[in-house]
């Protein structure tokens, strides 16, 4: 089984979390609304990965003005390839806080939408169980 550490942003903007919505045919949660974030390349420091993974899946005109270590945690998850292919990968979680002066988002084909939800209404959303986690232990749902 192979191992990843990913970087997973929660960003926030005027009182509101970006949500995405993961592509239908990949990923570890297809379909679903969840965080951003992916793993860390050799070489890169967390912050290092965690601004690069966000200008990959989120464009580079959002603007991050804050970034805060807030938690980590680990699990076991199947991964689905967009070729259809699976793998099992045990991950650790490196978890931050962050805030965004702007809205400015071009998706990637990894997520198919996105929107910004105030705390009170993440409970709508078809979180991922990993998502839902986060929100739980950040006191919002």
């Amino acid at each position: 089984m192979r191992q990843r550490t990913i970087v997973c942003p929660i960003i926030q903007n005027n009182g509101e979390y970006l949500l995405c919505k993961m592509a239908d045919d990949r990923g570890v949660f297809p379909g679903q609304w969840a965080l951003s974030g992916g793993g860390m390349e050799p070489g890169e420091t967390m912050e290092q990965a965690l601004l690069r993974e966000i200008a990959e899946e989120l464009g580079d005109k959002l603007e991050i003005s804050q970034i805060a270590p807030w938690h980590f945690r680990d699990d076991t998850r199947i991964k689905t390839y967009a070729d259809g292919t699976q793998e099992e990968i045990y991950m650790i979680y490196l978890m931050f806080d962050c805030v965004s002066a702007n809205r400015d988002i071009t998706l990637n084909e990894e997520f198919q939408a996105v929107a910004w939800v105030r705390p009170e209404k993440l409970g709508e959303y078809d979180l991922n169980v990993a998502t839902r986690q986060t929100f739980i232990d950040k006191g919002l749902l």
